[in-house]
């Protein structure tokens, strides 16, 4: 636990001498991103210890502060969430390190790596902490960090605009959380999280509250749908390396301070896992439809963590409602699946990040359009974004599949159960709608920015990223494909983190583990004899083609005298089949000219599709709040007698409510 702390001091001392170099750009770059990876790897180093022995430290010390404790406790479960946050945030700094310096001339490089220092450091704090009152300053630091690291570029409208709406959100998932804490807390006089039990909840309705507050105020930070709307506008604002971290792993603390408020409250109901099954159908589902719809490719990024939050919460709930049936394969597969999930997530969703930041930085745009023939100008980010792109659809050999594999099997042993079978059936169907429309959407952001023709000047001179962009998407692809093939090693490391959540059952636990144990094997297997083929062609084909002459050729032009790049499919064209069968739900906008005659001299195709759920729900909710707060502008005027008459009223009003 020492080491924490020391990992923390570092993070924090490094970010604030970074600060105060601010004005020599090389001298802060150096602090932050030294600190960082540091701080990281003496933070990693006693996690993997607790996850792999399953033991626990704590440090509790006396602080002055009402309710508050400086209470740290360091179990598998808090251990499993740091070692993704550090991992993640380690390469991030690395990557970062380059891609922040070519703004030294017009920003402050100090005070971005001092948030982003922050940031890691409130992190890695918030899954240790065992008292409220740390748990929420912590959580506050957390957000104020971001949302001064998304307002990075501050001088664009959009940027600004995508901050407050991330801020808003944030305190607004805070409140609830503040409730929670006070709930849980009102019958033992303490907010340490060793007194928060079931037992202490006033009523028996008072834990079903309790977990409905915390999904609302943790699914706020996770990004839930409908809660999810703050994500799509903050993590493309933010730089590529920031977007990475908040996408693959700040989102993250949401789940640990939903999994962690289930360790308080006991058994289960039923209905608890009903609505996270609900919540990770509608998630996964509107994630990626809206995915689809995009033409920004971090955009289009984000869209996708809501839908993998949702596959997330497919397995918990599955799990949640397994333990609340007695069904202990259905609970362990179920969690065991979600939690490998917030692994995998944050390795596939990092690289993603990381390579379209190396697009926006050859190219500097995002508008998938304007992209395309980047395979041939840069390999290396072609090839890294095609690895994460194969995980995060969850096809083998990569390790989205793992995690999605557990999460099916957990549904299929649930079709044996007639409590569980519509839940059981609904997770299946929901994961292949999901699987398939994920695969539509990376195909065409794959296709659209990589192969092809280059669609305007900007993608006709981009050239591949150095090495210092290169080598930390090499080490997150090198993560994916690792985690695929140790996968029975992997769900083996899952158990002193599941036995935090279901209970130490022992052998019951190594019964639920071992019925995935053979078909990973053999999925490993083949995936290995699969990449052994591969190579052996690439191989042969190389050894063929040495010494021959090479020539490339114009691909079948269908009869055009002189093809173009606007003859190729656009981002629109591409998914229009798809956006078309979910127009109810998207309500896609149609902007262009349409050809006429049979040599048309004009055409162009553009579509828009707006989220329902800021549009229709959100943005009606805000311009009343907006429109009260103006006529109630009347009620500030500026002369101190009247705000005295107003305390007078109030402390009167809440004297006769006292007396009542």
């Amino acid at each position: 636990m020492h080491l924490i702390l020391v990992a923390v001091v570092v993070l924090l001392c490094s970010g604030l001498f970074a600060l105060l170099w601010g004005g020599k750009p090389s001298r802060a770059n150096f602090l932050g991103v030294g600190g960082a990876l540091l701080g990281c790897l003496i933070g990693i180093v006693p996690a993997a210890m607790i996850l792999w022995t399953g033991q626990t430290e704590a440090i509790h010390w006396a602080w002055p502060v009402p309710y508050g404790s400086f209470f740290l406790y360091l179990d598998a479960l808090s251990a499993f969430f740091l070692l993704p946050i550090l991992g993640l945030s380690a390469v991030a700094a690395l990557y970062g390190s380059r891609y922040l310096f070519s703004y030294r001339d017009r920003k402050n490089l100090g005070a971005a790596w001092f948030f982003f220092n922050l940031l890691v450091a409130s992190m890695a704090l918030v899954v240790l902490a065992r008292n409220g009152v740390l748990f929420l300053l912590c959580w506050e630091a957390m957000s104020l960090a971001s949302f001064f690291l998304v307002t990075f570029e501050n001088e664009r409208e959009g940027v600004r605009q995508a901050g407050w709406t991330y801020l808003v959100a944030t305190h607004l998932g805070t409140a609830f959380l503040f409730i929670l804490f006070i709930l849980l807390s009102r019958g033992t006089g303490s907010m340490d999280f060793d007194g928060l039990t079931r037992a202490s909840l006033p009523g028996t309705t008072a834990a079903s509250l309790a977990f409905a507050l915390a999904v609302i105020g943790f699914g706020t930070k996770a990004g839930f749908v409908p809660f999810h709307v703050w994500l799509p506008e903050a993590h493309p604002a933010a730089p590529s390396h920031v977007s990475a971290v908040m996408s693959g792993v700040m989102i993250k603390t949401g789940i640990y301070g939903l999994l962690r408020t289930l360790t308080f409250l006991g058994p289960p109901e039923p209905w608890w896992g009903w609505l996270l099954i609900g919540l990770g159908l509608v998630s996964g589902v509107m994630g990626v439809l809206f995915a689809l719809a995009q033409h920004d490719l971090k955009r289009l990024l984000a869209y996708h963590s809501v839908e993998n939050i949702g596959i997330i919460g497919l397995g918990l709930g599955l799990g949640v409602l397994g333990m609340a049936l007695d069904q202990p394969v259905m609970a362990v597969l179920g969690l065991g699946g979600g939690l490998l999930h917030v692994l995998n997530h944050a390795m596939f969703k990092g690289l993603l990040f990381l390579g379209a930041g190396a697009v926006l930085h050859a190219s500097h745009t995002r508008e998938i359009d304007r992209l395309g023939g980047l395979i041939k100008r840069m390999p290396w980010t072609a090839a890294m974004f095609l690895a994460g792109s194969v995980a995060i659809c969850g096809l083998p050999p990569l390790n989205g599949f793992v995690s999605e594999f557990l999460i099916y099997v957990a549904a299929f042993k649930g079709l044996w159960s007639s409590s569980t079978t519509l839940a059981a059936v609904a997770a299946i169907g929901g994961l292949g709608v999901i699987g398939g429309l994920a695969v539509a959407c990376f195909t065409k952001a794959f296709g659209v920015v990589f192969q092809g023709e280059p669609r305007s000047a900007q993608a006709a001179q981009a050239r591949e990223v150095d090495w210092g962009l290169r080598i930390p998407m090499i080490l997150l692809a090198s993560a994916c494909l690792a985690i695929a093939f140790l996968a029975p090693q992997m769900i083996q490391l899952l158990r002193p983190v599941l036995e935090v959540m279901t209970g130490p059952s022992g052998e019951g636990l190594q019964n639920a583990i071992s019925v995935v144990m053979y078909p990973l094997r053999s999925v490993v297997l083949l995936s290995a004899l699969f990449l052994l083929v591969l190579a052996l062609l690439a191989w042969g084909r190389r050894r063929l083609l040495a010494g021959r002459p090479v020539v490339e050729g114009v691909t079948w032009d269908c009869g055009y005298a002189r093809p173009g790049a606007r003859m190729q499919y656009s981002a629109s064209s591409f998914a229009q089949p798809l956006t078309r069968m979910f127009n109810v739900i998207l309500r896609i906008r149609r902007q262009g000219q349409e050809p006429h005659g049979f040599f048309p001299q004009r055409a162009s195709l553009r579509t828009h599709g707006d989220d329902v759920f800021r549009d229709g729900f959100y943005a009606p909710i805000f311009q009343g709040i907006e429109w009260f707060m103006l006529r109630a502008h009347n009620l500030q005027q500026g002369r101190v007698q009247i705000y005295l008459l107003y305390v007078a009223v109030t402390v009167l009003v809440l004297l006769l409510w006292n007396l009542r």
